[in-house]
């Protein structure tokens, strides 16, 4: 056993990768090596996290714990909700429309490929309008909301930060009296969030808490208290206003995420915060950006004004120089830069686990790619 532990900590921890996947995504290693260690016996009761019964005492305190720490991290009002569930953000895009349309008519802003597939299933439930869109600019920027939300709409929702296309939503548009819903997976625990002013939030949480295969919802009470807008289809298990009342535990959930995001949770506090997080996030983006800017190899794909706090895309001139740059990133085991496959390009996702030196490293590379390739620069730039 000694020799398999040494092993471990010399071999697997000092080889990690620099890791900029846009999800799932880096965790922290400090949360990584404590999972590590209460793989076997968690705290004393011997047996693993993914061994013990949902409705045990041992993991509701971890439940518990976990929902806490959330609502202490981004200051979540009474009256609002914490439900973690399965399926992922996608299996929100029918979730919100089954528990929320109840007049069959809302209202989508379409700035990328997960919003556009939340407005084609929220299609098959009632009326939904594309109150405003960016695909006519390839989705380079986010759609401003003009003019006044009509106020019978049952909701407006919004993907706050295409992680595809590295475009993010800084301020909610105006919707009047009508709730706001928003997609915030790749924004999730980067930065505070009003949640005050959103009916509904809801977030994969393999970019910035957990392992994939949870969600996190965030509902206003009064919008669940009447049950489904769609009852009599709903799945029982999508309905938030059962999964509110069972506390997460209408049926086994996926135990193991939810004590991996609650020590992400704890990790995150006890790392500065929320703001903190802000802050890091944004100088790691914004380095990246300082030399794409300023590259006459690299061109960004977001719009200075839409940038996203998490998801940094560019692209060389050709798709071939695209390649070679994704195989080289790995030969300096530098993963996860390749564009989203309707994109290309590159991407490198900077969320709050990716440490500034792994940006160090990127930036370095891209030096080097960039003077090996100075006879491929853009001619606009030359």
């Amino acid at each position: 056993m000694g020799r398999v532990r040494s092993r471990f900590d010399r071999e697997v921890w000092m080889a990690r990768a620099f890791n900029f996947s846009a999800g799932p995504s880096a965790l922290p290693e400090e949360v990584l090596k404590e999972a590590a260690a209460e793989m076997l016996d968690y705290e004393g009761c011997g047996m693993s996290v993914m061994e013990m019964s949902h409705r045990s005492s041992t993991f509701q305190s971890i439940l518990d714990d976990a929902e806490q720490t959330l609502r202490r991290l981004m200051g979540i009002p009474d009256g609002y909700r914490v439900m973690f569930m399965q399926g992922g953000a996608t299996l929100q895009f029918a979730c919100v429309p089954m528990n929320l349309m109840r007049g069959r008519h809302a209202g989508y802003l379409v700035a990328g490929n997960w919003s556009k597939k939340a407005w084609q299933e929220a299609c098959k439930y009632g009326l939904a309008d594309v109150l405003a869109t960016s695909e006519p600019t390839g989705f380079d920027r986010t759609p401003r909301l003009e003019g006044s939300v009509d106020q019978s709409l049952d909701y407006v929702y919004l993907c706050q930060n295409e992680t595809v296309y590295g475009t993010m939503t800084r301020e909610l548009p105006d919707t009047g009296d009508v709730p706001v819903v928003a997609d915030v997976s790749s924004m999730f625990l980067s930065c505070p969030v009003p949640v005050e002013r959103y009916g509904l939030i809801y977030a994969g949480v393999q970019k910035n808490a957990g392992p994939a295969g949870n969600s996190v919802v965030i509902c206003r009470d009064d919008l669940i208290g009447d049950g489904p807008a769609l009852g009599g289809i709903v799945p029982t298990y999508m309905g938030y206003r059962l999964q509110a009342s069972k506390d997460s535990l209408y049926n086994t959930p996926n135990a193991w995420g939810i004590y991996m995001c609650g020590k992400v949770f704890h990790w995150i506090e006890d790392t500065g915060g929320l703001a903190a997080m802000e802050a890091r996030n944004w100088e790691k983006v914004n380095r990246l950006y300082g030399y794409i800017d300023g590259s006459s190899l690299f061109s960004p794909i977001a719009r200075r004004d839409s940038r996203s706090i998490a998801n940094v895309t560019f692209r060389c001139p050709t798709k071939e120089l695209d390649a070679e740059f994704v195989a080289g990133a790995a030969e300096r085991n530098i993963v996860g830069v390749k564009g989203h496959r309707i994109l290309g390009g590159m991407r490198a996702s900077c969320y709050n686990a990716v440490p500034a030196k792994a940006v160090d490293a990127l930036l370095d590379y891209m030096q080097d790619f960039e003077r090996a390739h100075a006879a491929d620069c853009r001619t606009d730039a030359c």
